[in-house]
């Protein structure tokens, strides 16, 4: 193994680390909702605010990062986001008020905003384009150890250990994560380029250029849809909707959480090799998107079914939400190789902002059909206003299922042209 490539592999460790602490970071509110609920005393809009501050920031900085990975490389913007997320959780775990929480909410997502795009930088300029979508499955099956930790393991640990120490060890693994991308990451990217150099007017152009092309938005509005439906209900309302629907425990109900954690880990490696292996993205996309949608009329339904089947479907589910993965290859194909950066971002962009908005909407939903009841300090909804609550996640996915008929095939391989005079 020559220095380069051992280098290479160095960084890219690094990178997944901290990308295992975002995914962990994404989802942690559904582990520990009711403790949150309790502490700050929330009501399920404000509960659902709380967790989306973190998609509203992420999703602001998904266009800024993409530039910044384009421009300025990698190394810089990961310690810095590094050091932001330390002190994030750092606050987050000495909040005393539902104020200081959402601030420290909101420096978590600001700082592991950068991680997934600089990731998905490296895999697009240091290997072959046809294993692009097979390689980000790789790390995003290596980054779901984040999620699966933030379900059944958190919910376990969170009740022998106060999750404020939880969130101050985060802090201290985030500390970690800085100074191995400092020491670990190099600005330059192969050998052959020079430093990247911050150009106000090709940066423009560049940006212009990607949200300007109409095969690139197809993959933002899939995007949108199946991610931002699986941010919603996986990163907050599936335990409580397990626990007060299915009449689950708080760890049976976390325990589901972690196969669609799972079946989403696995499922990013498989549909992500089939495309490549197929050549094809589109129907791939296509198919697993129904399937989807129709598990989510299933949930829709709110009928009570036996535990394992449950499960099964749980972990069904996160395999068929995967395919939301093959999005960021469909908006890099259509796009300049040089744009990769920025054209992932856009379309990450997408799920993210359905994330921010559909946490709060949800919740606020549920609010308007509450009766009053408390148990615990927690407040009790029906099953009429979680079904309220699920259709309107359901509707999302109904968007990215119906966008992705739209999507162009690329046949794994960059199809962008210039446009002839």
């Amino acid at each position: 193994m020559n220095s380069q490539t051992s280098g290479r592999g160095l960084a890219m460790a690094i990178v997944i680390a901290a990308y295992i602490l975002s995914f962990f970071h994404r989802f942690a509110p559904a582990g520990i909702a009711q403790d949150l609920a309790l502490a700050f005393q929330t009501s399920a809009a404000s509960l659902g605010a709380l967790a989306a501050t973190y998609f509203y920031v992420y999703t602001l900085m998904q266009v800024p990062t993409g530039i910044l990975v384009d421009t300025l490389g990698a190394r810089r913007i990961l310690v810095i986001g590094s050091l932001i997320a330390a002190a994030g959780s750092g606050l987050f775990g000495m909040a005393d008020g539902l104020q200081a929480a959402l601030v420290g909410r909101t420096l978590i997502g600001l700082g592991v905003s950068v991680v997934f795009i600089a990731m998905l930088k490296l895999i697009a300029v240091w290997f072959d384009e046809r294993r692009f979508a097979t390689l980000v499955g790789l790390a995003m099956l290596l980054g779901n150890l984040g999620s699966m930790l933030a379900g059944a393991p958190l919910a376990a640990l969170a009740e022998h250990v106060s999750w404020r120490g939880i969130y101050f060890a985060l802090a201290a693994i985030s500390v970690l994560i800085a100074v191995g991308s400092f020491l670990l990451i190099q600005d330059q990217t192969t050998d052959t380029d020079a430093k990247p150099r911050f150009d106000r007017t090709v940066i423009v152009n560049g940006l212009n250029g990607v949200l300007r092309n109409r095969a690139t938005w197809p993959a933002v509005w899939t995007n949108f849809g199946l991610a931002g439906s699986f941010f919603a209900f996986a990163g907050l309302w599936a335990t409580p909707y397990l626990v007060q629907v299915h009449k689950l425990t708080r760890v049976e109900a976390a325990s589901h959480l972690s196969l669609y954690f799972a079946g989403f880990a696995v499922g990013c490696l498989a549909i992500g090799s089939l495309s490549d292996r197929l050549g094809r993205r589109k129907p791939v996309l296509i198919g697993a998107s129904l399937l989807y949608f129709l598990l989510w009329l299933v949930w829709l339904s709110a009928v009570r079914m036996p535990i394992g089947l449950t499960y099964t479907l749980f972990g069904l589910m996160g395999i068929a939400t995967a395919s939301f993965a093959l999005t960021w290859a469909c908006a890099k194909e259509v796009n300049p190789p040089q744009l990769s950066g920025m054209s992932t971002s856009v379309t990450n962009m997408g799920g993210f902002l359905a994330g921010a908005l559909l946490q709060p909407a949800v919740g606020a939903i549920m609010d308007l059909g509450w009766d009053g009841t408390i148990v615990d300090g927690v407040r009790i909804y029906s099953v009429t206003d979680f079904r309220l609550g699920i259709g309107l996640i359901a509707l999302a996915g109904l968007i990215g299922l119906l966008s992705s008929l739209f999507l162009r095939e690329t046949g794994c391989r960059n199809i962008w042209r210039p446009a002839t005079p």
